[in-house]
Formats: C-alpha cells, structure tokens, sequence
C-alpha cells in the first residue's frame, strides 16, 4: 500500500506545479501588459485622461468583495465534480455491471470530450457571450447532466437489479447505458463553459498588474487553489464514504445539491462583478495576422518599430490591461503591420486581413512562444489518463482497515495525495518563497517555467516509481 501511496503523491505534486505555472502565466502575460501601457501613456496627447470616467466606473466593480462568491461557486462547484468523478469507476462497475475495461474506456472518452470542450467554450465567451454567461449556461447544463445521472441511480428502470455476489450479474441494458451516456455528454459540455473560464473571470475581478500583485501580501492562486484542495479532501472522504456504504442515490445527490449551490453563490454575486466585454475570436485574429504577413511577404520591416502600425481604440477590448510591447522574435510577423502609403491615406477601418496592429501581432508571438510549453504537458495527461480509473480498482486489493469494522473507500486513497498538496502550499508559501527570494530576488521565489520544470521533474519520478512497482 504504501508503494502505491508514493505513486499518488508524486503524480500530484507534479500536477500540482504545473497547475500553479499556468496560472503563473497569467500573472507574467498581464504584468508584460501593464508594462506596455506605462511606457505610453504620457505620450499620447492625454488620451489617458479621456478614459477616467470608465476607470472609476470599472474600479466600482469587481476586487476583493467578489471573492466570496466566487470562492463559494468554486468550492461547492470542486466539491460536487470530485465527489461525481472521483468514484464513479465504481458506479460502472459495481451498479450498471459494466467490464472493467468498458467502463475505463467509457470515462476516458468523455474525459476526452470534457478536455475538448473547453476549447469550444473559451472561444465562445471570447467571442460573443462573455466569460460571466458561458460559466452560467455551462453550469446550467453541468447541472442537468448531474440529475441525470442521479436520477439512473434512484429509479430503479434506469439501473440493472442489484448484484451483491458480482458473478453472473446483469450487465445494464442499451437504454440505460444511453441514458448514461447523456449524462456524461451533458457534464462533458458544461465542463467546456466552466473549466477555461472560472480562473480568469476571478482574474478579471483584481488588480493582476505587476504592481497589482507585488503590493498585495497574499497570492490570489495559492487561495485558489487551497480552497479548491479543502473541497476536494472533502469529498473524498465524505462523499465516497456515503457512496460506499449509504447508497448511490444519496451518494451522487449530494453533488447534485452542491452544484445547485454552486450555481446560486455564483448568481449572487452578478451585481458585483466585473463583466469584460468579448473581443472576438482570437483564432480568427491569429489567422488574420498570418494572412496579413503572407500578403506582405515581399515587403520590407522598417528599422524603428515604431513605424508600424497600432491603433488603440481598435485594441482597446482585448487589451483592457494594457498592449504588449513590440518584441524582435519571429520578425517575419511584423510584415502583417507594415503600413502601406495607401493604408495610411484610407480613413476608412483597416481591413484586418491586410494589415494587422502590433498588440494582434505580438499575440501570435506569445502563442508561438507558449507552444513548446504545452507540448511538453502532452505525454503528462497521456501517462495520467486511466490513473483515476486503475487507482481504484489497484486500491480494491490492499488491505484498506484502519480498525476491525472501518476500512478507507478505495476512491479517498487520493486524500493522501491531496494533504500533501495542502501541506506544500502552505510551505511554499510561508518558507519556500520568503527563503528563496533572498538569493533570486524574485518575488515569487522562482519563476514559472522553474516551477513547471521542477512539476515535470517530480512526474517523471513518479513514472519510473510506478514501473518499478508494476514490475514487482
């Protein structure tokens, strides 16, 4: 046990890092904003000044009294997915009687489409619907999907009899397995409105300017994401256990009211928040540049960047914390901002196929920048796809008593991983960082891609571990 134990910590310390380097990112990305706005702006004829009336506006909105509810919706929202998800390898197995395989493959199929969809919700609320209406329609549908799935455990057509022996049981019924996959499906697609927008909608509520973070004595990320582990710990325990031994239908119920919940803190707060305006699709931008760089490949880059073309009021809704500075990589994208003599005569809009402003520009570099960073993630989730899965099934032959009538549910083995999570935020925290700092001057302590490497460096500790143990 205690071998598969050490598996279970590795993998989530190093899930763990990369997680909190993705939100690093977000930090760096708007900081380097921010500092494009400072270098201009006392240079642009008090353009800055015309803006105060909407900066006071925007400073009533958002800050810190909307971390309530939105710490609220995420810890009653992490709650019931955990507690849905966490032993649901179990609910297939055991309830619907589906093969193991089967019913590994099923969750890794809609574990696929739930990682799939949020490409399609982020363009959504970049797009058209804001970050605010994605989160509630997908939690709306998240919703459905989890009463559903709850009503296949309640009544009793929509579930094989029950099989206490587990030899020769009835495996569930195409029905029901339908009426199962349209559960998932639903949770899959409220996953997609949730999932890419929860953590930058917080975001949009703070100051996330260099300065912004540096006077601010606690890290938004680090609660996020303590409370987020808090929740978790929970569920495993609380949930599982009522799973195991009270029933299902309790057992996935309990989610169900705590997604509503979820729902309900979320709504509350909307008054309060700050709501962004969408921007448009950003693929769309992306392609416009490459188009507009291809057009003007025979074309020459000026020497002084500030040659090229840059429009702020064409910018100004996807750059509300500032325009990124012009860099030297991938100088063969600048050609998209070249401004012909017959552009800069047109008073019309710019054809954005044709010409394309630096901020636009420099948003396809930091895409390209980022690419090898997400690569490196690829085999990562690849090497963690059926652990949840397996894990439990493993967890089923240990010797799990911690006395003569208590054993631990297989599914809660994860809070081990979990405590450990929790107990290295806050030494990193409050240790960590104050120690560090004083050699790198950072202060963070390390910078983010330290941070992912070290993630990434723990995971592959833990692969090798995890084949030793297989191999005995």
């Amino acid at each position: 046990m205690s071998k598969r134990l050490s598996y279970l910590v590795f993998s989530y310390l190093a899930l763990t890092d990369i997680q909190k380097a993705e939100s690093c990112i977000i930090q760096v990305g708007n900081a380097h904003m921010e500092l494009g706005t400072g270098n201009k702006s006392l240079t642009e004829n008090g353009e800055e000044k015309n803006r105060e009336d909407d900066d006071k506006k925007k400073k009533q909105l958002g800050g810190i009294k909307t971390m309530p509810f939105i710490l609220a919706n995420e810890v009653c929202d992490r709650f019931a997915t955990t507690g849905f998800h966490a032993n649901m390898i179990t609910y297939l197995t055991q309830q619907l009687n589906l093969p193991l395989v089967k019913a590994s493959n099923t969750l890794t199929n809609f574990g696929g489409t739930a990682s799939f969809t949020p490409l399609i919700g982020a363009l959504i609320a970049d797009s058209c619907a804001g970050r605010f209406w994605t989160i509630t329609f997908g939690s709306i549908i998240y919703e459905l999907g989890l009463v559903s799935i709850t009503l296949s455990a309640v009544l009793p057509h929509l579930h094989p009899p029950p099989c206490p022996t587990q030899v020769n049981c009835k495996e569930a019924s195409s029905t029901q397995l339908w009426f199962l996959y349209i559960s998932l499906l639903l949770t899959s697609l409220g996953t997609g409105g949730i999932r890419p927008n929860v953590v930058t909608f917080a975001a949009d509520q703070i100051d996330m300017s260099k300065s912004g973070v540096q006077s601010r004595s606690w890290n938004f990320f680090n609660w996020y994401y303590f409370c987020m582990g808090l929740s978790t710990l929970t569920a495993l325990t609380v949930v599982v256990y009522i799973q195991d031994n009270v029933g299902w239908g309790w057992g996935l119920g309990i989610p169900t009211i705590a997604f509503a919940l979820s729902i309900l803190a979320f709504l509350f707060g909307a008054p309060l928040y700050n709501k962004l305006k969408p921007g448009g699709s950003p693929l769309v931008r992306l392609a416009q540049v490459i188009v507009a760089a291809v057009k003007k490949m025979k074309s020459k880059v000026p020497e002084d960047s500030k040659l090229l073309y840059e429009n702020r009021e064409l910018d100004a809704f996807i750059s509300v914390h500032g325009r990124l500075l012009h860099t030297n990589q991938f100088t063969w994208l600048d050609k998209a901002s070249i401004l012909t003599e017959c552009e800069a005569s047109d008073r019309n809009p710019p054809n954005l196929w044709r010409l394309a402003t630096v901020h636009r520009v420099e948003e396809l570099k930091s895409i390209i920048q980022m690419l090898p960073i997400w690569a490196a993630g690829i085999l990562l989730v690849t090497a963690g796809s059926h652990q949840q899965s397996f894990v439990i099934q493993q967890a089923r032959t240990m010797d799990r008593h911690l006395s003569h009538s208590f054993q631990i549910p297989p599914a809660s083995l994860s809070i081990f991983s979990i405590l450990i999570m929790l107990t290295g935020l806050a030494l990193y925290e409050r240790l960590f960082v104050s120690f560090v700092c004083r050699f790198t001057g950072n202060p963070s302590g390390i910078t983010c891609l330290q941070r992912m490497g070290i993630g990434f460096m723990v995971n592959i500790v833990a692969t090798v571990v995890s084949s030793l143990i297989e191999m005995k």
